[in-house]
């Protein structure tokens, strides 16, 4: 049976965890499914969206030790293999479409590394979060537990999450920054897609140029990243939608 499943709903394209009795711990299949999603989604431009979900117990226990030592020979194997992994969640990152993580359940270890690549995280109020690699096998996060969770919840809690090991709740993590929004275990799934719509209801140039602003925003000083506000209002402002739109408020459509 598969380990994860891709559908392809209403311009969304959905990648959905289906290794419930291995409490969705993440193995190459998985990996190879959203890789292949991510790519497809900057391809094409009547993709507009990249949900991420999973069945069963957890949304991922994490990564599947029993697959951790492959293709690790050496250690510019083990690296090489690594890069692959964080390839990912770069291209998660940087792409200018919107990419929306929803755990319904117990989300760990990699499965927070990718919510954090993620630009927009929900969870089911069922679900928590941690991320148990220092205890559990003396290594720490790197593929973005500790880089991306501190750039998104600051210092004091990624101390609590990544050295302390303790898990967080869906609402705590609401509180932290780290979760967006909380919705409720019955119909979660609907709640998401329907969120998701919303949002991808909006101009794809608009959400785009919006993303790199953000980015723009955290990794410059304040007049570069007014700068970039400018420059990309000033591709917007000359649009056929922006017109349209302006029209439309005017009652003149």
């Amino acid at each position: 049976m598969p380990t994860a499943e891709r559908a392809d709903v209403d311009g969304m394209i959905v990648v959905t965890f289906t290794r419930d009795e291995k409490l969705n711990a993440v193995d190459d299949e998985m990996l190879d499914t959203l890789r292949d999603a991510v790519r497809d989604l900057g391809d094409h431009e009547h993709h507009r969206l990249l949900l991420v979900t999973a069945r069963g117990r957890y949304f991922t226990a994490g990564r599947d030790i029993g697959t951790m030592g492959e293709h690790a020979d050496s250690g510019v194997a083990l690296r090489r293999n690594y890069r692959r992994l964080h390839d990912i969640f770069d291209e998660i990152e940087a792409i200018e479409k919107p990419v929306v993580v929803a755990p319904q359940g117990p989300c760990l270890g990699i499965g927070v590394e990718l919510a954090a690549s993620c630009d927009f995280r929900l969870a089911a109020s069922s679900a928590h979060f941690g991320l148990p690699e220092i205890p559990n096998l003396a290594v720490l996060p790197g593929s973005g537990g500790i880089s991306r969770l501190t750039r998104i919840v600051g210092p004091h809690w990624a101390r609590w999450i990544a050295m302390a090991a303790e898990t967080v709740s869906a609402e705590d993590a609401v509180r932290m920054g780290f979760v967006h929004r909380v919705f409720a275990d019955d119909g979660f799934d609907e709640a998401v897609l329907e969120w998701c719509g919303k949002l991808i209801a909006n101009s794809a140039e608009a959400l785009g140029l919006a993303k790199l602003a953000i980015d723009a925003a955290v990794d410059s000083d304040r007049r570069t990243a007014r700068n970039f506000d400018r420059l990309a209002n000033t591709e917007l402002l000359h649009s056929a939608e922006h017109r349209a739109k302006i029209q439309k408020f005017l009652g003149r459509s």
